[in-house]
This record gives C-alpha cells, sequence and structure tokens, in this order.
C-alpha cells in the first residue's frame, strides 16, 4: 500500500512552483534572462522541441543540476529564469519543486506541458 502518491506529490508541487501558460511562456521565448529546460526523454524530444530549450531528462535532472554532478550542465547553475517543460506539465512541475529543493529560485513550470505549448502553436525544433 502507497502512503503518499503522485497526487500528492503533485499538490505539494504546485502549491510550492509558480506555473506558467503557454501564452506567457512564448512571450519569454528568446529573453536572454530564461532558459527553457526539456525533461522529456530523448524518444519524446525528437518530436518536437521548443527552440533553444536545453535536455535534460528527468532521470538524470539532480546529476546535471549540482555543480558537483557527473553531468552538470552550467545552464542550470547561471542564476538565469528556468522554465522547465514536459509533455503535459506533471513531470516538469515535479522537477521544478525538486531543483527548487536544491536551492534554485527562478524555476517555473510550463502548465500543460508541449500540448499546451503544440495548441497555443507555439514554434518547434526537430532533430
Amino acid at each position: 500500500m502507497v502512503d503518499v502518491g503522485v497526487k500528492q506529490f503533485l499538490a505539494e508541487a504546485g502549491a510550492q512552483v509558480e506555473s506558467l501558460t503557454a501564452a506567457e511562456a512564448m512571450d519569454l521565448l528568446g529573453k536572454e534572462h530564461v532558459v527553457f529546460v526539456d525533461v522529456r526523454e530523448l524518444d519524446e524530444r525528437r518530436q518536437g522541441f521548443i527552440p533553444g530549450s536545453v535536455h535534460v531528462p528527468r532521470g538524470y535532472l539532480e546529476f546535471i543540476a549540482d555543480p558537483d554532478g557527473p553531468a552538470h550542465n552550467a545552464v542550470l547553475s547561471s542564476g538565469k529564469t528556468l522554465l522547465l517543460y514536459c509533455a503535459s506539465g506533471m513531470r516538469s512541475l515535479l522537477a521544478a519543486k525538486r531543483l527548487q529543493e536544491m536551492g534554485l529560485t527562478k524555476v517555473y513550470n510550463l502548465s500543460g506541458g508541449m500540448h499546451a505549448w503544440a495548441k497555443g502553436r507555439g514554434p518547434l525544433d526537430i532533430l
């Protein structure tokens, strides 16, 4: 039996992490101080991704975010605003909460993820 489930994890993350709509996120695209972070798996990213985004698969997030981690990507510790996204906005919400737990403060979630981005006709790049 599970004492704490995904609904509770998402509720806690939602109470802690600010989520932006696709329209709000589109207004930030190309801004120097904002980095879009794709936490999906590589096979999902191959289907299209937000231009200029960095790929940080959810399963490697802590290793990539930690400056002492074996796969650190300096963009995550650059002090820039990080806008995380996944397919639906749930994995990225949990990932954003985790980054905040690691001490990062300017971390946001794309509400609705790539589904909302595509519905809003946001630009896409393909690998």
